[in-house]
């Protein structure tokens, strides 16, 4: 029996996935989660070994916390299950350890079959995923300006298109300020724009966030 935590926001994403794998031959929800803290309790607490979980989680703040959680619990596949758009984060997702991700827009039944697969000990990226990911060589100069950007700049991205302030985004990642205007800087040059009104239009277009 493979055992699985789920960590999500959402109410009925615990409740349809839970109700998918209910009396499921081979796959047992275990544990669930709405919060970061309340998954490093998992962790500790549980026995299980894959953990889904959402890239937009709150209090997971960064895919650096993602990729200390692969470091301190070996033993835990970790799937991607997330809205957030595949060909920006799947690259540095799959950098960080993770063994697969798969976006929401996918059946449960493509969820079901790639647990399957990662208990296994394969990586697993969704058709979708791939199709998106083939297509990245062919896209012109502009339309691959994101491939450019580190996980740290897409992060802080994010945060400025939720109209979140350099002080802001600062405690959130813990970082110093001074070190949050130095990467929108780096965004505003990367990007080839001027101004942060620029700068989240061009971020919409290409999809980064």
């Amino acid at each position: 029996m493979i055992k699985v935590s789920i960590a999500d926001n959402q109410p009925v994403v615990h409740f349809g996935i839970k109700s998918y794998f209910n009396n499921n031959k081979d796959i047992s929800i275990v544990g669930n989660a709405q919060h970061y803290e309340e998954v490093q309790d998992l962790m500790k607490s549980k026995s299980f070994d894959i953990l889904v979980i959402d890239l937009e989680l709150d209090g997971l703040v960064s895919i650096n916390f993602v990729k200390q959680m692969i470091k301190d619990f070996p033993k835990v596949k970790i799937i991607i299950y997330s809205n957030l758009s595949e060909q920006i984060y799947t690259p540095n997702a799959i950098k960080a350890g993770v063994a697969a991700y798969v976006h929401k827009n996918s059946s449960l039944e493509d969820l079901e079959a790639t647990i399957k697969k990662v208990a296994e000990g394969e990586i697993i990226f969704s058709e979708d995923v791939k199709k998106k990911l083939a297509l990245i060589a062919k896209q012109n100069k502009s339309e691959r300006l994101y491939r450019k950007l580190s996980s740290r700049e897409i992060e802080v991205l994010r945060y400025l298109s939720d109209g979140k302030k350099n002080n802001e985004i600062s405690k959130i990642l813990g970082l110093n300020e001074k070190t949050i205007s130095t990467y929108k800087l780096r965004l505003l040059t990367k990007l080839n724009v001027t101004n942060l009104v620029d700068l989240v239009n061009k971020a919409k277009t290409l999809e980064i966030v």
